[in-house]
């Protein structure tokens, strides 16, 4: 990494160091409120006649932020606050006017936004910087969530093990919340600490409004630096903070024979497996896991990956890499645990000690899954070869305004393969508006001869300009807001040289750059008015190859209009000039959607978008129409279902090339807060007009494409879950595979499994 743009990114850093900018001082000087401890025990039922809530702090939520800005509520709400020795207790009365109209179902965790629903971010470092955020609605179903305000990443990811607690009442509904402090990062001390807050309450009905306890600055890039502040906590005990997850699983799977006329029975196959959390101060955790459950619950949304330039990107949902992901996380997304396939064996630690905050994980993998980018194009690849992976991450917090990092990534394989990136990061706010972050790293790679081997033979090496067993190069991220109350602007820049690598993240595209400058002015509507909030704007964007080349040159505008009874439409046009292998395509877009949530059991989404395209496997102009959309109905407060369809073309000039259907059904019925049955059903038919396709020749052989190709996937799954690790699942999952438009789908396997973990803390 060149000591140029090391010195780059220090000098940005000082330069904002030395700016007047930052929280106001009107923000700085709230007092705080004074916590106290619970004066009795409280059990958590919904009930608030104990001794401790008569004596908690009383806060209430006086201030209507969105629509409305910063007017009175339309209606009441109090906060209750208080903390036992190992807990933070809090509590909530929420007043209504009509009880009949509260939306309140049993739903999965993380899935309360169309209820009704009340919660609280606490800030325990008291930095501004980073807050927990735990949320409830009127049945107990909780939420939770890690707000990044100084990266902007709102991760839902973090599940805590809490407990709530509601009611729905004459007067409204209330809440209790009991959060152990082993569940929370706080600085160790035996003296009064103070902590960052708010408390707030979501009240849909013809408007969803949002209430808060303090009075909100539109534009302001940062919400922490307006917090409210805590103080209190004496003496808190977050216990010995261990925590054991034994699980056991056991599955089988039937898979179609040779052949083809039937399944054919597999053998069960049983493991038993650990993780740990052992926080050894309340600020810095250790977590490990031998021979854990690694495996996904959750099926994922249909991803197809027909005329696709570059690799897909699918989410991380295994628990033990989302703990505490935030602190690995970075702009230039250099760490994707999902790139870590099969691991054996993982060891991971995070903490945070006064400015300083640090991760580090390995994982030891069965398998190497690598993405290979190029310029054009990329394309991932699966080894059957281990590897370990090592991370390093690391975070300096100077003064209110701005943080300086670094990361390092080490993946190691058979065969002499390996892949390193050092990275450096910076963090800036310059003042409540205005944010700058930049990202630089380098890179280093040596493929194994097996790799190279493969991917010569798949013909994707000369394809992707992967000619060498080892490259060298760097990448930088640059991105600059600036937020007004009516207005924003934004730039960003980003570029990765055609040799950078970063194996254990996900950067499919490499050896170009590009940079965007957009902005854009907002209206808010008046009571009564026929809108809430008009957004209007557009962007500019460049891409171009290393060389200088261009890629791509594109002009856009967009419209985003929300409207009464929670009903949003967004519109998008716009032109580029796109050069694909030498030839030059120029294009114009359009698009248009609207969603809403007209009541409490309904929502709905609808999009199109019509555009001039390219079909990538001939190289030729093409154009595409994209239809999707779907609803989800609540019937009652148990029985939940979701019905997504995505429907699209692809013609050229000599007709229709090909036609793609994808259904996703999902009905959930949940029996109370903590069991539940789910079916997912996902049904993908693609069309192609194989006249149109040309024959490919490898050696002797030709190949070309199906006229039609069906798939179908079923799961039924029952689910019984404490806390997010004491957990029993049993489940049938199958799918149906054809060829043939004219012959019947052909089951391909069938798969029967059970899974139990029991998370023991103390």
């Amino acid at each position: 990494m060149s000591a140029r743009i090391i010195g780059v990114l220090f000098l940005v850093v000082g330069t904002g160091l030395g700016w007047s900018g930052g929280a106001s001082e009107e923000i700085r000087q709230k007092i705080p409120h004074r916590i106290t401890k619970a004066s009795s025990e409280v059990t958590v039922d919904g009930q608030l006649n104990e001794a401790a809530w008569k004596d908690a702090l009383q806060l209430a939520l006086d201030y209507e932020v969105e629509p409305g800005e910063n007017v009175a509520p339309p209606v009441k709400t109090e906060v209750f606050l208080t903390f036992s020795e190992k807990e933070l207790l809090v509590a909530f009365k929420c007043y209504d006017p009509d009880p009949s109209k509260i939306r309140a179902r049993l739903n999965d965790r993380d899935s309360n936004w169309s209820d009704d629903w009340v919660g609280i971010m606490i800030d325990t470092f008291n930095d501004e910087r980073r807050g927990y955020e735990l949320m409830v609605n009127p049945l107990g179903v909780q939420s939770d969530a890690i707000n990044d305000d100084q990266a902007g990443n709102y991760d839902l990811s973090w599940n805590a093990i809490w407990d709530s607690a509601g009611r729905i009442t004459e007067e409204g509904y209330i809440v209790e919340m009991a959060i152990p402090f082993s569940q929370l990062r706080f600085q160790p001390n035996d003296g009064p600490q103070t902590w960052g807050f708010d408390g707030y309450r979501s009240y849909p009905r013809g408007d969803r409004h949002h209430m808060g306890l303090f009075p909100r600055t539109r534009g302001g890039l940062s919400y922490l630096s307006q917090e409210e502040k805590l103080v209190g906590f004496e003496n808190t005990n977050p216990g010995r903070n261990i925590e054991v997850v034994p699980t056991a699983t056991s599955s089988r799977n039937d898979s179609l024979n040779e052949e083809g006329t039937g399944l054919e029975s597999g053998d069960a196959n049983s493991e038993v497996g650990v993780t740990a959390r052992w926080g050894i101060t309340p600020n810095i955790t250790i977590n490990a896991a031998v021979n854990p459950d690694f495996s996904q619950i959750e099926a994922d949304s249909v991803r197809l990956n027909i005329n696709e330039q570059f690799t897909l990107f699918f989410k991380e949902t295994r628990p033990f890499f989302l703990e505490s992901a935030d602190y690995f996380n970075t702009r230039m997304r250099l760490i994707h645990t999902r790139s870590v396939a099969d691991p054996s064996s993982a060891l991971k630690t995070t903490g945070r000690v006064g400015d300083h905050t640090f991760g580090a994980f390995v994982a030891v993998d069965d398998v190497t899954n690598v993405i290979v980018p190029g310029t054009e194009g990329s394309t991932s690849s699966s080894f059957a070869t281990a590897s370990t992976n090592n991370v390093v991450r690391y975070r300096y917090n100077i003064g209110k305004n701005a943080s300086i990092g670094a990361l390092f990534s080490d993946r190691e394989g058979r065969g002499g393969y390996y892949n390193r990136v050092l990275a450096l990061d910076a963090n800036l706010r310059f003042s409540d508006y205005d944010t700058l972050n930049l990202n630089v790293a380098s890179s280093e790679t040596q493929y194994s001869e097996e790799m190279l081997s493969e991917l010569s033979v798949e013909a994707i090496g000369d394809e992707l300009g992967l000619k060498d067993k080892k490259y060298e190069d760097s990448g930088l991220s640059f991105n600059y807001q600036h937020n007004r109350r009516n207005w924003h602007l934004r730039a960003a820049h980003n570029s990765n040289g055609p040799e950078f690598r970063a194996d254990m993240g996900f950067i499919p595209q490499v050896g170009s750059y590009k940079s965007v400058a957009g902005g854009g002015y907002k209206w808010y509507g008046m009571p009564g008015s026929f809108f809430r909030k008009i957004n209007l704007g557009g962007d500019w964007d460049q891409s171009r190859t290393t060389e200088g080349q261009m890629l791509e040159e594109e002009l856009e505008s967009f419209v985003n209009f929300e409207a009464p009874h929670q009903i949003e439409l967004n519109m998008h046009m716009g032109s580029r000039v796109r050069v694909y292998q030498n030839d030059r395509y120029e294009q114009n877009f359009y698009g248009m959607g609207i969603n809403g949530s007209p009541s409490g059991n309904l929502g709905f989404n609808a999009n199109i978008n019509i555009s001039d395209h390219i079909d990538f496997t001939h190289e030729r102009p093409a154009e595409r129409l994209n239809l999707n959309g779907g609803f989800r109905y609540n019937f009652g407060k148990h029985l939940r279902l979701n019905l997504n369809h995505r429907y699209s073309t692809l013609d050229v000039d000599e007709g229709g090339l090909f036609t793609t259907n994808v259904s996703d059904l999902r009905v959930n019925y949940h029996f109370n807060r903590r069991m539940m049955v789910r079916t997912i059903i996902q049904y993908t038919d693609i069309s192609r007009n194989v006249a149109l396709y040309e024959v490919t020749h490898d050696g002797d052989d030709e190949t070309s494409v199906d006229a039609s190709t069906r798939d179908f996937f079923s799961q039924l799954l029952f689910s019984y879950k404490l806390n997010p690790q004491t957990v029993a699942f049993a489940g049938y999952t199958d799918s149906y595979y054809s060829a043939d438009e004219r012959e019947s789908l052909v089951q391909q396997d069938r798969t029967f499994f059970v899974k139990f973990g029991y998370a023991w803390s103390k």
